[in-house]
């Protein structure tokens, strides 16, 4: 149902630096919306990541109408919800919930928010064979948007190798004309070699997680490279892809996209894709001076 008010909540822990509350607010006021984003932090609340449905529905009940769920809540809030969508089931998580008519509907925007990324970023980028490292639930959005997108093999890594296997199982499931197996970290850097793309969804590069998650000597040119890490927005991967001279996607592009995504479902309004990107970036600007 589209209206023109709005109240939207970001359930996680530790949000306080997101710049979700304002990319949302700025594409409200653009469409002429009354919106409003709160930040609904459970370390605040001193809750734990088990307290996320119950801190979800309370919300609903007190006049929230979504939320953005984030890092440690995407899991733990589903048992809340009375549905969640299709891609939300196969992913197993949670990133947008929707309060309609009293029901909490569950989204997932992520793989979406990367494909769409990809798509805008990286059009044309040659799909035959891309390795990912991380194995978590960003790994899991960006392999499924990957599979959607038309990727003919998938090679996934990560520090536990047991998620690793855990993910290639279960996109085998889902998406029978992928070809996909999980390899050990230490063989990336070899595996790329066949490879036409690398994406990095794991936490290194992130802020207090310094580093690459690969052996950046064994890019080349020919690579296409994307991170979906975007605090900071120029990671060590990044900055190491660009100098090599491998196109480059950075976790912008599925910050701002998924965030269009959300705002969609949360308005019924058309999100201007373009205009949030560009907003997204200098909010990102202005955090980072």
């Amino acid at each position: 149902m589209v209206t023109d008010a709005h109240l939207v909540g970001l359930v996680g822990a530790g949000i306080g630096g997101s710049l979700s509350p304002l990319l949302h607010e700025h594409e409200a006021a653009a469409h002429g919306l009354r919106f409003a984003y709160r930040l609904l932090d459970i370390d605040c609340f001193r809750m734990t990541p088990a307290d996320a449905g119950r801190l979800v529905r309370e919300a609903a009940r007190l006049g929230f109408t979504g939320f953005n769920v984030t890092h440690p809540c995407k899991l733990t809030v589903l048992d809340a919800l009375d549905g969640i969508s299709e891609d939300a089931h196969a992913l197993g998580a949670v990133n947008a919930v929707v309060v309609e008519d009293g029901r909490l509907m569950g989204h997932n925007t992520d793989h979406a928010g990367f494909r769409a990324g990809l798509q805008e970023g990286l059009p044309g980028a040659a799909l035959g064979t891309v390795v990912l490292v991380g194995a978590g639930g960003a790994g899991a959005a960006v392999a499924h948007a990957l599979a959607l997108a038309g990727v003919r093999s998938l090679l996934v890594a990560d520090a536990e190798a047991a998620r690793a296997d855990g993910l290639a199982r279960a996109m085998a499931l889902h998406h029978e004309d992928l070809a996909v197996q999980s390899i050990a970290v230490d063989v990336v850097p070899e595996c790329l070699g066949g490879a036409d793309g690398v994406v990095n969804a794991s936490p290194v590069g992130m802020v207090g997680h310094p580093g690459t998650p690969l052996d950046v000597d064994a890019l080349a040119p020919r690579h296409w490279v994307a991170d979906v890490i975007y605090r900071p927005l120029e990671t060590q991967l990044v900055k190491a892809a660009r100098a090599v001279g491998c196109a480059v996607l950075d976790g912008g592009w599925m910050a701002a996209a998924q965030a269009a995504d959300s705002f969609e479902l949360f308005t019924g309004h058309v999100a201007d894709r373009a205009r949030m990107r560009a907003d997204f970036l200098r909010l990102t600007a202005v955090q980072a001076a």
